[in-house]
């Protein structure tokens, strides 16, 4: 799936913010920026320019912007479809006209196609993959999940892959990997202006998987609510360096956690079969859909799913009105052991558990490029007593 820099040309800020509110909620994610070029010197792959005021400053943007970003796909949006106003944008370089406020099929389809032709750009390197895992609750086994899905990545895929720990005060990637880093999640977030391969390759460590490791603050107030956009940034300039980025986001939806749902390829939602869990997890999916993060590209994952279980996986998926997209068995000897040692699963012997870790990371890699997740189940009512808690 191709990742998308998205720019909005407006002096009106509720313009601004319905168009990023609209690109973010697609199938396609977009990284939304400011009223500028990328901070690497790289130009947008999507433009979206408001016309509804001063024609003739808007068909000067558009020209302007067609020269920097030839590539690029240019949205004008129009009071009205003005046959000479359209004329006028295509003339200067748009690629799609849509009347205010666009209408979000035609316009999500827009994209679609911008995407496709990006990717069929001659030499154009397909963005990297990025994977955001957060947890219906704390102790849901997000940093576990995320931890063995990255070595699995890259033990299999042999591409590169980097783990981003965006938790802060109490992140866990390095401990469960048995590392000590000498640089975190700050010092690249602080530094973005300089953030080429040669000084990441100095913030990032390396684990004897072939996985990289950006590790997570020891300030409890940072990253905080102020770098919301600086993360955002961060994982927009980290997929164009990497074939996979894999973010354990935590249990907590802030700022930072929202960024890192608008610059996912996909979203996993851990949860465990407990009321609490499931209930949790209800309400975070509604709160994805608020956002305005497309819900299709989330999935749902069990942990420490045992058996037998009070509360069956078909209740969980109709309470949810999301179907269940792997299960994680409970086994906590082994997972306490791996934990203990600085081992992950994949790299401890045969168990279960690293074997469904196996099965669910070749799924990942066998996923064909841009492919839809099933659609989600409808919540069904007159359910028992889990669907009656909320």
């Amino acid at each position: 799936m191709a990742q998308l820099v998205g720019l909005v040309v407006s002096e009106n800020d509720t313009f601004r913010k319905h168009v990023g509110r609209l690109l973010r909620s697609g199938a396609i994610p977009v990284s939304v920026i400011d009223d500028r070029l990328a901070r690497d010197g790289s130009p947008p792959d999507l433009v979206i320019v408001d016309t509804r005021g001063d024609a003739t400053s808007a068909m000067s943007n558009i020209e302007r912007l067609r020269g920097a970003a030839a590539g690029a796909g240019i949205f004008a949006v129009g009071l009205a479809p003005d046959p000479d106003l359209i004329l006028q944008c295509m003339r200067a370089g748009a690629n799609e006209f849509f009347v205010w406020p666009p209408l979000e099929e035609p316009f999500h389809g827009a994209v679609r196609r911008t995407a496709a032709r990006r990717e069929a750009a001659q030499g154009a390197r397909p963005a990297a993959a990025t994977l955001v895992f957060f947890g219906a609750k704390g102790g849901a086994g997000t940093t576990t999940v995320s931890v063995n899905c990255g070595v699995e990545l890259a033990r299999l895929s042999g591409k590169s892959v980097l783990m981003v720990d965006l938790k802060p005060g109490l992140g866990e990637v390095a401990l469960f990997l048995g590392v000590r880093p000498r640089f975190s999640l700050l010092d690249a977030i602080d530094n973005l202006h300089r953030l080429d391969r040669e000084f990441l390759r100095e913030l990032v460590v390396p684990h004897k998987s072939g996985l990289g490791i950006l590790a997570g603050s020891d300030h409890f107030d940072r990253p905080g609510a102020a770098d919301g956009g600086a993360i955002e940034e961060l994982l927009r300039l980290l997929a164009r360096q990497h074939d996979y980025v894999v973010v354990d986001a935590g249990s907590q939806i802030n700022s930072c956690t929202v960024a890192a749902l608008y610059s996912a390829d996909q979203m996993f939602l851990i949860a465990n079969p407990d009321v609490p869990s499931v209930r949790n997890a209800q309400r975070l999916l509604d709160r994805v859909r608020q956002l305005g993060a497309c819900g299709e590209r989330v999935r749902v994952l069990l942990n420490r799913a045992a058996e037998p279980s009070q509360i069956l996986p078909k209740q969980i998926e109709a309470a949810l009105g999301h179907p269940i997209h792997h299960t994680f068995p409970s086994d906590y000897k082994t997972v306490s052991a791996a934990l203990n040692s600085g081992v992950p699963l994949a790299l401890t012997g045969n168990s279960d558990i690293a074997t469904q870790f196996d099965s669910f990371t070749r799924g990942l890699l066998h996923s064909a490029a841009g492919e839809t997740p099933a659609a989600p189940r409808r919540a069904l009512r007159g359910l028992e007593r889990i669907a009656s808690l909320w």
